[in-house]
């Protein structure tokens, strides 16, 4: 069940990041970071289908996470690059070539082995208070410091690291909400005296305001491959520190998922700068079609 409702997340959220970088791509260059950037997209039908996916998106995901460890449930978020390409390839009907098939098959196989070879155990529903404060610094800054970054270099840098920090605060609110699903276990009475439901809709609004950012500020390949990577990386740190959710550590398990996750992100990576991804297949003609196709 936990990877069903993952895995279609991870769909979900495909189709949005495609219908969202079209409703943003004639939004001026200086809306970067304001709110006219959004009051650009919500007169664009095409990204108002995507930011409902987005919310139906959250909803397996959550759904996902209530049965599943965080370990788990991120990684499988990483299939959302595989969608793109398969979305992107039916609609312009075209060919897949090597570097699609190459790094579909490498994000499968690095994923499969990071999660045969962890085994990610169930952790603490609730963690501590010092273990939230700690995970809250520092998500913060990183994802302060990736923005700030932003004012310069190219358009790519910029989109990587919007895309790294909207990743930062999504891996945290994958947290917030696994914390919110154990207290609704305990009666809704326990849920709205606690601070965790307030702080998703603070961190998801963040997350999805810098993830717009990502989108308008350069090519899709930089923000989705730097969400594909960063966001599932954080999340197994977050979940085997603050949620104790055990990987196996003995021997050689270190080393090979190491090397399994270096994998994943490789072809992460390799997939991200296919021509399909790439901002010039969204453009012009192929932007009218995808605009049809999901109108």
């Amino acid at each position: 069940m936990v990877y069903i409702f993952a895995i279609a997340a991870a769909m979900v959220s495909a189709t949005a990041g495609v219908t969202q970088r079209l409703g943003l791509e004639t939004a001026p260059a200086e809306s970067a970071m304001r709110i006219g950037l959004l009051t650009h997209a919500v007169r664009r039908r095409v990204w108002l289908v995507g930011f409902v996916l987005l919310l139906g998106q959250f909803v397996l995901q959550a759904t996902a996470l209530r049965f599943g460890q965080i370990s788990v449930v991120q990684p499988l978020l990483t299939l959302d690059l595989l969608f793109v390409v398969a979305i992107l390839a039916t609609v312009f009907h075209r060919r897949l070539g090597w570097r699609e098939c190459v790094g579909a098959a490498t994000i499968v196989a690095g994923l499969a082995g990071f999660l045969a070879l962890a085994a990610p155990s169930v952790g603490r529903g609730l963690p501590s208070s010092g273990a939230w404060g700690a995970v809250t610094a520092v998500a913060v800054v990183v994802a302060a410091v990736l923005v700030v970054t932003t004012r310069w270099g190219p358009r790519w840098w910029k989109a990587a690291a919007f895309g790294s920090a909207a990743a930062v605060l999504f891996a945290y609110n994958a947290a917030l909400t696994k914390a919110t699903t154990t207290l609704i276990t305990r009666g809704w009475s326990h849920v709205f005296v606690n601070w965790e439901p307030y702080a998703i809709g603070v961190t998801g609004l963040a997350g999805f305001f810098l993830l717009q950012n990502a989108l308008h500020a350069g090519p899709i390949a930089a923000s989705r491959a730097s969400m594909v990577v960063v966001n599932p990386l954080a999340s197994i740190v977050i979940g085997s520190t603050v949620f104790a959710e055990h990987l196996r550590d003995g021997g050689w398990y270190v080393a090979a998922e190491s090397v399994a996750l270096v994998v994943l992100c490789a072809g992460a990576l390799l997939l991200a700068q296919s021509p399909l991804v790439s901002a010039a297949t969204i453009d012009g003609e192929h932007s009218e079609r995808l605009g049809a196709a999901t109108a």
